[in-house]
């Protein structure tokens, strides 16, 4: 049997591809939960600069498997009630931990959109830190005509991405959006040809992998805090996130590099 997740390293990119194309790359139990165990691995492992998530065939990830879905019940008061009703619980969860994952990963991550991202799929890309798509790429959150929401942070990250009334719209209609659409409210930050977009996300990946590790980190935490702090807060984080900078091997070996018209060979210390 094939493996339902690929785990690659190359040039410190680590690439994680969901692998279930006869199906779309819907998520079922094994499925998750090695996706999780990848992830995991891919922010352990000192080798591993930037991690990048895409799905293999033609679509990214088509969200949960309706077939197994159909069975379970979600309802937090059946949970943990000794039958097997708990387990559509367990489900949710198990996606939200790889939301979370993603977003709170100290290296950045890319979701590489090559087909559909819709329902929970689209939630596991709304956790990457940059989005990148495919001109074929399909954007949704169809979930209340299956008579459930968009969870693993659905209704939370999408309206801090592209606005609360737009977010009302795209997850009360259901309806499904281009790429060109999601480029234009800002889901995405560049929609390329098919055949280009693994190259652009590694482009991508290389710039980002050129600057401070160190400084690469605490932007991300100051950056993700602005989507949720008071603007008190956030500014707090920010000026000591650069506190911590302004202290590091990174920082003097930037500027000295930028005195001296050369590149610079940051540590991360």
């Amino acid at each position: 049997m094939s493996e339902v997740v690929l785990y690659d390293v190359r040039d410190a990119v680590a690439v994680i591809t969901l692998n279930r194309p006869e199906s779309l790359n819907s998520m079922t139990d094994e499925f998750l939960t090695r996706l999780a165990e990848l992830g995991e691995k891919a922010a352990a492992d000192p080798a591993v600069r930037c991690v990048v998530i895409t799905g293999a065939g033609r679509a990214f990830c088509a969200g949960g498997d309706v077939k197994g879905m159909a069975g379970r019940n979600e309802s937090p008061r059946e949970a943990g009630s000794g039958s097997a009703s708990g387990s559509g619980l367990d489900h949710l969860r198990d996606q939200e931990e790889i939301s979370r994952l993603l977003y709170e990963m100290p290296k950045p991550t890319i979701a590489a959109v090559n087909g559909h991202a819709v329902g929970a799929g689209l939630s596991i890309a709304l956790a990457a830190d940059i989005r990148i798509a495919s001109e074929n790429a399909k954007f949704g959150l169809p979930e209340a005509s299956l008579g459930i929401i968009p969870a693993a942070g659905g209704t939370q990250r999408l309206p801090r991405l592209i606005g609360l009334s737009r977010a009302k719209d795209w997850i009360l209609t259901g309806d499904i959006y281009d790429a060109n659409e999601a480029y234009r409210v800002g889901l995405v930050s560049k929609v390329v040809p098919i055949g280009e977009l693994m190259n652009t996300v590694r482009e991508v990946a290389r710039k980002i992998m050129a600057r401070s590790p160190l400084a690469v980190r605490l932007a991300k935490i100051a950056l993700n805090a602005s989507s949720h702090a008071p603007l008190e807060a956030g500014l707090m984080i920010e000026v000591l996130a650069q506190g911590i900078l302004y202290e590091s091997a990174d920082k003097y070996e930037g500027m000295s590099a930028f005195l001296e018209k050369r590149k610079a060979k940051f540590t991360g210390d």
